[in-house]
C-alpha cells in the first residue's frame, strides 16, 4: 500500500466530508479511494472515520490521526516546494491574508507596484477581519492588528497600532467639546466591530481603568462607512490613527487630546504585524513578498 497516498485519501476525505468529494479531487474512481482508506485503516488497526449514508465524521482517535498526519503532510509539501524553488525566479500563487481596512488604504496599492515587479507571482489576497492560523490555513503571508502571536510563526512589526478619538467639526459644535476622558460617557459613539465585540473606549486614570464608552449610534466591521459616520457629525469614533489619517489632514475629523489616554485595551503593545512560517521564507515568492512589504511599509510608517 502506498501510504502516504492512503494518508493524502483520508485527508481529503475529512476536509470535504465526502467520499465522492475527495476523489473527484484526485480524479480517481470512489470506490478506489474509499479502498485506500479502508487499507490505512487496517494497517493501523483502527477505524478512523465513522461512515453513514449522509456523513463521514472523525472517531476519537482518527481525529488525533487527522491533527498528527495534517501537520506532517503540510511540512512535507512546504519541503518539497522549498526543494524545487530554491533559487529560481519568484513565481506561482501567493496566497496573503490582511485586515480589512489595512488591506484596502495601505496593501492593496503596494501589491500593485509588487504585481509590476513579480509578474510571474500569481497573487491570491483575501481580505479579513477573522485570525489566520499559518499552519492549518493555506495563507503564504498574513497581516493582523493586535499582539505577537504565541503560534510558532515569526512576526515582524510593521507598524504601530494606536487608536485615537476624533469628531467632526460640526459635531463638536454642536455637542461640545469634552474636556475629560470621563465627559465620553455622554457623546453618542460609533464603534469599531471586532470579533471580540466592538472596541470599547477606556482610559487610565489614578492607576485604574475605566470603561467611558458613551451610547452607540452605530457598531460595524466597516471602517470606511464609520468614518463617513463621523464626518456628517453623528458621533465620536475611535480609530487607528494611520486609517483616519486622510481625514485629519483634510479638516474633516479632528482628533480629541485629553489628559489621560484613550485606548481600546489594557494592553499597550498593539501594532500590526507581518506573519509566515520561518522555512516558508526559503520559498523565493515568499521571501521576495514579505522583504518587499517589510521595506515599504516600515520606511511609510517611520
Amino acid at each position: 500500500m502506498d501510504q502516504l497516498r492512503a494518508i493524502r485519501y483520508f485527508i481529503k476525505v475529512v476536509e470535504t466530508g465526502s467520499f465522492t468529494k475527495a476523489a473527484s479531487t484526485f480524479n480517481v474512481p470512489p470506490s478506489s479511494l474509499s479502498r485506500r482508506v479502508v487499507d490505512l485503516e487496517k494497517s493501523l488497526g483502527a477505524t478512523l472515520l465513522k461512515r453513514t449514508t449522509r456523513l463521514v465524521k472523525l472517531t476519537e482517535v482518527g481525529q488525533i490521526y487527522y491533527n498528527d498526519v495534517q501537520q506532517i503532510v503540510n511540512q512535507l509539501e512546504q519541503s518539497h516546494e522549498t526543494v524545487r524553488s530554491y533559487q529560481t525566479t519568484p513565481m506561482g500563487r501567493l496566497s496573503i491574508s490582511s485586515m480589512v481596512s489595512f488591506g484596502d488604504k495601505i496593501l492593496l496599492p503596494l501589491l500593485d507596484e509588487f504585481n509590476a515587479l513579480y509578474p510571474e507571482i500569481i497573487l491570491d489576497v483575501s481580505f479579513s477581519d477573522e485570525l489566520s492560523t499559518l499552519g492549518r490555513d493555506d495563507v503564504d503571508i498574513a497581516i493582523r492588528g493586535g499582539y505577537a502571536p504565541n503560534e510558532r510563526v515569526l512576526a515582524i512589526k510593521l507598524m504601530g497600532n494606536e487608536f485615537i478619538p476624533v469628531a467632526s467639526p460640526g459635531y463638536l459644535q454642536q455637542h461640545g467639546v469634552p474636556s475629560h476622558a470621563m465627559e465620553l460617557k455622554h457623546h453618542n459613539g460609533l464603534y469599531f466591530k471586532t470579533p471580540l465585540g466592538p472596541t470599547p473606549w477606556l482610559c487610565k486614570v489614578d492607576e485604574q481603568w475605566h470603561d467611558v464608552s458613551g451610547p452607540a449610534v452605530v457598531i460595524s466591521n466597516n471602517g470606511a462607512w464609520l468614518s463617513k459616520k463621523a464626518c456628517n457629525g453623528e458621533g465620536i469614533l475611535m480609530s487607528t490613527r494611520w486609517a483616519l489619517a486622510p481625514y485629519l489632514e483634510s479638516g474633516e475629523l479632528q482628533e480629541l487630546k485629553f489628559e489621560h489616554q484613550l485606548a481600546v485595551t489594557q494592553n499597550s503593545n498593539m501594532a500590526i504585524y507581518l506573519l509566515y512560517q520561518k522555512q516558508r521564507y526559503l520559498v523565493p515568492k515568499v521571501k521576495a513578498a514579505v522583504d518587499f512589504l517589510v521595506q515599504k511599509i516600515k520606511v511609510e510608517a517611520d
